[in-house]
């Protein structure tokens, strides 16, 4: 008889909570005649950026078209993104999770870990009634699914949350993690990829379990640290803390844009990525950051990527600095003869943004004076909306509309503003269903 990997059925009590195809639930949660109906969003893009329950049990995925969506199902909801009524759901989202424990960590969008070891007394509730009590909160109070997994480490609750979706809750024990992973191929298992699947499989793992029954010494010896500790995280032994501070330690800062129609217009192309560069920027400003390399991309009619890399002569946030080495740069990679759909900034090689060093020629003066002006932009955005003032060589981008035709459509609650909103200046408050 199989013996068990744990003798304490929670020696940590660690929760993942995944939302159900949570950016078409937030459409269906907002609007009442769509639940229990097939819709998609991106029509802004022309594919299925996500889809709901509905659509995927009749076989549509992501990325789809919509040619290859329309002949699955006729009738289906087509719907423009948005994004920033997605990003008001997560929010609440976590804020309903917190109520319960204050050990969150904001995995994504439409997810996060919750730690609630040691809150049965204060709640006077068992692991598994809060996990309960999180799941039906969520699901009443935002007007969607929510599938989440109970277990003694990170990525055994990660793995169960997927177990039952959508609308599931499936709970692993220390002492029952032996009869949980017998039956979880060892690809499905969080933080174990494509090629590393197939490096275990040349050992005869072809499960989670068959993994954790191998000695760690000679884990040790085949493999490095990240799958040393999903061998110790799928035993039941919490080696991976939740990060519950904001994120700051970016590696790097992109931020890229689709169009349509395609274009060869050079100008447009400079004012797509002129706003790129402001909003990478914008980003790398607010965690203090500023960047040694950038980095930017366009793509093509017909999806080639094309780029061009270079660094600067000192760390920068400042788009001003950037933007004129992009356009010198982008002759060299830019084609006439060629449309594009898509532009790109990165920003790279991310440091502590600190003072500039005194220099004998007054740059550093001039850098000075730069970085308080963009001090008084970002204040001004702080206060008045994103954007509020940009460089004249993004206007293009900032004024015109990225999609023409039905592309062009705005989501709802971008064209419903509440009283005292207007394009720029948006209460972070999403409506849920026919409220307004």
């Amino acid at each position: 008889m199989e013996q068990p990997l744990n003798l304490r059925s929670f020696p940590r009590a660690i929760v993942h909570i995944d939302a159900d195809s949570f950016f078409a639930s937030c459409e269906q949660a907002m609007h009442t005649e769509y639940r229990g109906k097939p819709i998609i969003t991106g029509r802004e893009r022309g594919i299925a950026s996500a889809v709901s329950i509905e659509a995927k049990k009749l076989g549509i995925k992501r990325g789809m078209s919509i040619r290859e969506i329309k002949e699955i199902c006729p009738s289906i909801i087509h719907l423009p993104s948005d994004y920033e009524t997605y990003s008001l759901f997560s929010k609440r989202m976590f804020e309903i999770v917190r109520r319960y424990t204050n050990v969150v960590e904001e995995y994504s969008i439409d997810e996060c870990f919750a730690e609630i070891t040691g809150l049965r007394r204060p709640l006077r509730m068992s692991y598994v009634e809060i996990v309960e009590k999180i799941k039906s909160t969520l699901d009443l109070e935002l007007g969607m699914t929510f599938s989440v997994g109970l277990a003694p480490s990170k990525v055994v609750a990660k793995i169960a949350s997927k177990w039952n979706k959508p609308s599931g809750i499936t709970i692993v024990s220390g002492k029952k993690l032996h009869l949980f992973l017998k039956n979880v191929a060892i690809q499905d298992v969080w933080g174990i990829g494509e090629q590393t699947t197939k490096y275990m499989q040349n050992f005869g793992i072809k499960t989670a379990l068959d993994f954790v029954h191998k000695d760690f010494k000679w884990v040790e010896s085949k493999f490095t640290k990240p799958h040393q500790e999903i061998w110790h995280e799928l035993r039941g032994t919490a080696v991976l803390t939740l990060e519950t501070e904001e994120k700051h330690d970016y590696k790097s800062i992109s931020k890229t844009k689709t169009f349509t129609p395609a274009t060869s217009d050079m100008a447009f192309i400079q004012a797509q990525l002129s706003k790129n560069t402001e909003n990478a920027c914008i980003k790398a400003r607010r965690h203090k950051l500023s960047a040694r390399r950038v980095f930017f991309i366009l793509r093509t009619e017909d999806y080639k990527h094309l780029g061009y890399e270079f660094k600067l002569s000192r760390a920068s946030n400042i788009p001003s600095e950037i933007i004129p080495v992009i356009n010198s740069y982008l002759k060299i990679i830019y084609s006439p003869d060629t449309r594009y759909r898509l532009t790109g900034v990165v920003l790279a090689d991310l440091q502590e943004d600190t003072a500039h060093q005194i220099d004998m020629f007054g740059e550093a003066i001039k850098a000075e004076k730069i970085h308080k002006v963009y001090e008084y932009v970002d204040l001004l955005s702080s206060k008045y909306g994103k954007h509020t003032v940009f460089l004249g060589s993004s206007y293009e981008a900032m004024k015109g509309k990225q999609h023409l035709n039905q592309r062009a459509d705005l989501a709802q609650r971008k064209t419903d503003l509440f009283k005292d909103e207007d394009r720029r200046k948006r209460i972070g408050i999403p409506m849920l269903g026919d409220v307004r």
